[in-house]
């Protein structure tokens, strides 16, 4: 059946991108008559994320009510244009003209580590400040700077990162010996080796299948994720650690956006600021809900108590002290984001 559903939808892109190469150029933008012109959103997370929502019920409507119906876009969430990898090198490249991502790129631009660094922030309301003002902002530009076919045009939220797992899981002792599925991140890898586990790289889209199957015993992601990807249906435990404040970013191609007209384009960046700011008020808002539900359908959450935050603060230092001497930008941009208001 799920194959049947995949052939389904992606004969159904197919036409869409057809339909949208004759209206408006294998691209999008304006064809020179005066049409619609009409992009392309490429996400890998299901349309109930806190982003992926925000995307389809803010800015959207917004950039189509401020340009009186002259711009709109077609967004394709759950993978449907490929994995994050695939939507990175879409957005860059101009096949894609805009993109939902976490750190596909942190490899090859390490300072995007800085979303994934351990218990860098009081809160998610601190979280929130900090991506959504100045400090995101000079983040923005340096990214640009460094990719200059990109402009990123804001920070929502991924999720305040949780662990789950079959197996127990409610104190550190219990990461001893399991086995869990981290993204390709150093930072993430290292912290699930420095708590006593291994690690292994798993496509999200594959995750679920990986954790009913047994191939990892649990992974790491926000509750949020956990629910709209159904990992609770294959996972008995949440420790709620909360130990990554993590961003998704909104990217598009920045020749596409100089196609537009100046009113165009900031009728697009004030539509971006304005969902990623209703993101992150409606993720907050809903945290004490998604553990309510995970709750209610069998799973145990356990929140990280003051004692174990430290003694995981404790067990991942080294990692910490193997970042800052490999990055010289960490301590001081680290240092930055912990005193921001």
């Amino acid at each position: 059946m799920k194959r049947l559903m995949a052939i389904v939808a992606a004969g159904t892109l197919a036409l869409s991108v057809t339909a949208c190469g004759e209206d408006s150029g294998s691209n999008g933008g304006d064809t020179g008559d005066g049409s619609v012109k009409t992009f392309r959103i490429g996400s890998n997370w299901a349309a109930t994320h806190p982003m992926a929502e925000a995307i389809d019920e803010v800015f959207v409507p917004e950039i189509e009510e401020k340009s009186g119906g002259m711009l709109t876009a077609e967004v394709f969430h759950s993978g449907t244009l490929g994995n994050e990898a695939d939507l990175w090198d879409g957005v860059r490249n101009g096949t894609i003209e805009m993109v939902l991502v976490g750190t596909p790129m942190n490899q090859e631009y390490p300072q995007m580590l800085i979303s994934d660094w351990p218990f860098l922030y009081e809160d998610l309301e601190h979280a929130k400040n900090v991506w959504t003002g100045e400090i995101g902002d000079e983040q923005s530009a340096a990214f640009t700077e460094a990719f200059p076919t990109t402009e990123v045009l804001g920070w929502g939220p991924n999720s305040a990162r949780t662990f789950s797992s079959n197996k127990q899981l409610t104190s550190v002792d219990d990461f001893q010996g399991q086995k869990f599925r981290m993204p390709s991140n150093p930072i993430h890898l290292g912290i699930a080796e420095h708590l006593g586990a291994s690690a292994q790289v798993i496509p999200l889209g594959d995750l679920f299948t990986s954790l009913e199957t047994g191939v990892v015993d649990g992974q790491d992601n926000g509750m949020v994720t956990i629910i709209s990807e159904g990992f609770h249906e294959v996972q008995d435990y949440v420790y709620e650690t909360n130990h990554i404040i993590a961003t998704l970013e909104l990217i598009m191609n920045e020749p596409f956006m100089s196609s537009l007209t100046e009113e165009e384009q900031q009728i697009v960046r004030d539509a971006a600021k304005e969902a990623t700011l209703a993101a992150w008020d409606n993720y907050i808002a809903s945290v004490d809900e998604d553990r309510a539900f995970l709750e209610e359908n069998g799973v145990t959450v356990t929140q990280l108590t003051p004692e174990d935050r430290e003694i995981i603060i404790e067990k991942i230092q080294p990692l910490i002290d193997e970042l800052h001497a490999e990055h010289d930008w960490s301590e001081e941009l680290t240092e930055q984001i912990k005193n921001a208001n």
